[in-house]
């Protein structure tokens, strides 16, 4: 497979495919269908990268990203973007307070980003401002307040969700900001069969209950063990001709734009 794992660590890789395996199957208890969805943001987590999921409302979007924050027992925060929303609300803010001893002081008190599966829900539905909080945190993974750099703890992943429909009242997400994402995923209407039973689901009064499928510690030695993993050249090679395509297709048609 590559020269960097041993024989332990492929016996590792089998244990965490099965272990994937199962979580697909909890989620699938919860999210019919919508597997291929599953797939790209179980890909996008296991390379510590941040997902754009877009869709209408009411195909799970938001279920999807609790359900799996449920499942790897990690920290959930999730911020409801609206257009009053500031960096402060989710950064954090420094606080005048008295300590136990009397003296008057700051103390800076953490956001809601300060956890491990951020659910940025409806995020184009609030100012560039507030939308650029996001970007230190999810490049760096840390943020600056209150004077420091302050370290988020691993694993950290945004997961945000965006209305294609609705345009009154949303603001478009500049292109630094869509760059912070490895992936933009795109969640369609189920078919028949599907959509028969989800509703067979939501008329009943059963109700599934998730249980921590992952420890945090797996989950991080997951994500070194696949950096590890060698990709072929021929392979990058590939990759980067097809994201160069729609750029130089992009320059030709701005050249004939400018140049009739």
């Amino acid at each position: 497979m590559n020269d960097k794992l041993n024989g332990e660590d492929h016996a590792r890789l089998n244990e965490f495919s099965s272990l994937i395996a199962g979580l697909r199957e909890k989620l699938g208890t919860q999210i019919v269908g919508q597997d291929e969805i599953v797939t790209q943001v179980m890909a996008a987590i296991l390379s510590e990268g941040h997902c754009l999921i877009i869709g209408v409302p009411g195909l799970a979007k938001t279920l999807l990203v609790r359900s799996i924050a449920e499942l790897l027992t990690l920290d959930f925060s999730r911020i409801q973007f609206t257009p009053d929303l500031m960096p402060s609300d989710i950064i954090g803010a420094s606080l005048l307070q008295d300590d136990q001893a009397g003296n008057r002081g700051f103390h800076f008190l953490r956001g809601p980003i300060f956890s491990n599966v951020i659910l940025a829900d409806e995020i184009n539905r609030t100012p560039p401002k507030t939308q650029a909080a996001l970007m230190e945190a999810m490049e760096e993974r840390q943020v600056t307040a209150a004077g420091e750099n302050l370290t988020l703890e691993r694993p950290f992943f945004v997961l945000a969700t965006q209305n294609p429909i609705e345009q009154e009242g949303t603001y478009p997400l500049p292109v630094s900001q869509l760059d912070r994402f490895q992936q933009s995923i795109q969640i369609d209407y189920p078919d028949e069969g599907e959509e028969f039973e989800i509703v067979q689901q939501t008329t009943s009064s059963y109700q599934c209950s998730l249980e921590p499928l992952l420890e945090r510690a797996v989950i991080v030695e997951m994500i070194s063990l696949a950096g590890r993993i060698v990709i072929p050249s021929e392979l990058l090679d590939y990759v980067s001709s097809l994201v160069r395509k729609p750029v130089l297709l992009a320059a030709v048609i701005f050249a004939i734009v400018l140049f009739p």
